[in-house]
């Protein structure tokens, strides 16, 4: 009798290890599914930034082309600006020279008659 009842509770044993290995296979099997979906995902999302930043690199060279433009009109203005500001103090100077000759020529001149 006691071999029966051993013999039964290692068959109950067996049985219950068989099921309980099944379920663990089973939530593995789950588990790996879920991971598989989950790296689809996420190689999905990479995918897509990969996408977005080469839209963006594109988006900051046009960007970059149009500043440097832009800039280049800037520097084009401040060289006209600058010549025309150097001919205004050439001709300001000379100006200024031609004044002080008269001036001088009327100083003399008044000192001359002065002196008369």
């Amino acid at each position: 009798m006691e071999i029966l009842s051993t013999e039964k509770r290692l068959d109950d044993l067996n049985s219950r290890m068989s099921e309980g290995f099944g379920r663990v296979h089973r939530e593995i099997d789950a588990l790996d599914a879920r991971t598989a979906e989950g790296f689809k995902s996420v190689a999905g999302e990479i995918n897509r930034l990969d996408g977005d930043i080469r839209e963006l690199r594109g988006d900051i060279k046009g960007l970059r082309g149009e500043m440097n433009e832009r800039f280049a009109a800037v520097d084009a203005r401040f060289e006209s600006v600058d010549t025309r500001f150097d001919a205004m103090h050439r001709t300001m100077m000379r100006g200024f020279f031609a004044l002080g000759g008269i001036m001088v020529t009327l100083f003399l001149a008044l000192a001359g008659l002065q002196g008369f």
